[in-house]
């Protein structure tokens, strides 16, 4: 059996404001640094996205973890919503059309839903296959909320839509699978929701 924990980075200053952050380099607020601890796991090897509030939340979590970059974890790229909240463009004919799409279509210089789920779940699949073959029992991935919801929707049991699966900064969802079960039925079995921050259930 393949545990997978599947957890969010840190609050920045653009979550306290509902601001788009996307690819956008944003780092961990003052208020989500501090609300950060170690997590009772201690993982050999945590896989991040390259964004500087998924590495700076792993080294709090997992401090003696190697670190390993997957470019391709990182955060859905919003195009020119990146650095704005709903309020600031609730008149943007631009934004408008994306929303009256269910967020589905291509962001103004960014990418579709579909694109980043494809790009998400290649690079999550080679993660998994590879800690499958080695005969790992652990898989830690820490990326983003867009990286939770993606996979979770594609693959998670049980079956619920993209954004019902937003997991909570600092933290995100325990899943399993095994080789048989990956390989037969590409699923992700829901354990648990973990909460890496203080006060937080882990």
């Amino acid at each position: 059996m393949l545990q997978v924990y599947l957890v969010r980075h840190g609050e920045t200053e653009y979550n306290k404001q509902k601001r788009y952050q996307g690819t956008l380099d944003i780092p961990l607020s003052a208020e989500g640094l501090a609300r950060l601890q170690k997590a009772p796991i201690s993982p050999r090897v945590v896989c991040i996205s390259p964004l500087i509030r998924a590495r700076r939340t792993a080294e709090i979590l997992f401090p003696e973890a190697r670190l390993v970059e997957v470019e391709n974890l990182k955060e859905m790229c919003f195009g020119v919503f990146q650095g704005r909240n709903y309020i600031e463009m609730e008149k943007d004919p631009d934004y408008i059309a994306w929303v009256g799409e269910d967020c589905t279509g291509r962001c103004p210089g960014g990418e579709t839903k579909a694109e980043f789920t494809q790009r998400t779940c290649e690079a999550f699949c080679r993660l998994l296959e590879d800690a499958l073959a080695a005969g790992e029992e652990e898989l830690v991935i820490l990326a983003h909320g867009g990286t939770q919801m993606a996979l979770m929707e594609q693959y998670g049991l049980p079956k619920k839509d993209y954004y019902s699966w937003c997991g909570p900064n600092g933290g995100g969802y325990l899943v399993t699978t095994d080789a048989e079960r990956w390989h037969k039925e590409h699923t992700l079995e829901y354990q648990r929701t973990v909460c890496y921050e203080r006060g937080g259930q882990a």
